[in-house]
């Protein structure tokens, strides 16, 4: 079948400059990064040592969320925005572990996510990738109800997860998050991950201040909101327990081992219902 955007024009890429999806990847570990990426992850490292294990902890609670999503509210659709590399334990890793036929698609504007994410699922007839960019959101909506990827006339899970953060101006973010949600049909989920300042003179506080200065004006400005700024987001939605939290308090699997950092306390997130 023809893929979503056959006749989107193909963008070149440019090695030099970093991009989010592969500053994320190195951030995991993995090997579809360049130099300029990597230089961005030992920048990131310097003001937050422990990012790498947070990186992780974020892909936890994201396998958390759409396991509870899949198998406990038996969604099995689901829109990944700003998706990043469909690797391990991606969205539909997990989704069709539960439901083989769950259908996935992931929207990601990097050309290098698109190839890699294409090969990586050229196999798999219930997972796509999509080359839009998520900041149109009209035009995603329209190109996938087209293309009957998507039932929008049943529930759906949204995943915004830390991509959001990324859009400069708050009240763009809330326009966009509300396009999408108006799209989708009632008894929809949105999971939503941000990055947060506590603003309370904390060392987390610091610690995101530092961040959000460092990469302010590069392309891969990130935005630490407040926990009023980022609820607003949900404006409209029923927030599922334990509400907007810490990921590594979003119904964890077990006891906690690892130490808490700083960086744990600078990122929010939650699943919420449409009504």
């Amino acid at each position: 079948m023809p893929g979503l955007d056959e006749r989107r024009p193909i963008v070149p890429v440019d090695f030099d400059r970093p991009s989010i999806a592969r500053v994320f990847d190195a951030l995991m570990g993995g090997h579809d990064n360049y130099e300029a990426d990597r230089v961005v992850l030992r920048q990131i490292l310097e003001l937050a040592p422990e990012a790498q294990v947070m990186a992780k902890e974020v892909r936890h609670w994201l396998v958390r969320t759409v396991r509870y999503l899949t198998d406990r509210a038996g969604l099995d659709q689901f829109l990944d925005l700003g998706s990043g590399f469909p690797t391990v334990d991606n969205t539909h890793r997990v989704a069709q572990r539960y439901n083989p036929e769950a259908e996935v698609v992931y929207v990601d504007h990097d050309p290098v996510v698109q190839a890699h994410g294409r090969a990586v699922l050229a196999a798999n007839d219930f997972a796509h990738m999509a080359g839009y960019d998520l900041t149109e959101p009209a035009k995603v909506i329209e190109d996938l109800s087209r293309t009957h990827r998507l039932d929008f006339d049943r529930p759906a899970g949204l995943i915004l997860c830390a991509i959001i953060h990324h859009i400069q101006d708050l009240d763009e973010a809330r326009e966009i998050v509300r396009t999408y949600v108006d799209a989708l049909a009632p008894g929809s989920f949105v999971v939503l991950l941000h990055q947060h300042n506590p603003a309370d003179g904390s060392e987390a506080a610091d610690v995101a201040t530092s961040l959000e200065k460092r990469f302010s004006g590069t392309g891969l400005d990130t935005m630490f909101r407040t926990r009023e700024e980022i609820e607003s987001l949900f404006d409209g939605l029923e927030l599922v327990d334990p509400g907007l939290t810490y990921p590594h308090l979003w119904w964890p699997d077990g006891p906690r081992f690892t130490p808490l950092s700083p960086v744990n306390l600078t990122s929010l997130g939650g699943v919420a219902r449409k009504p």
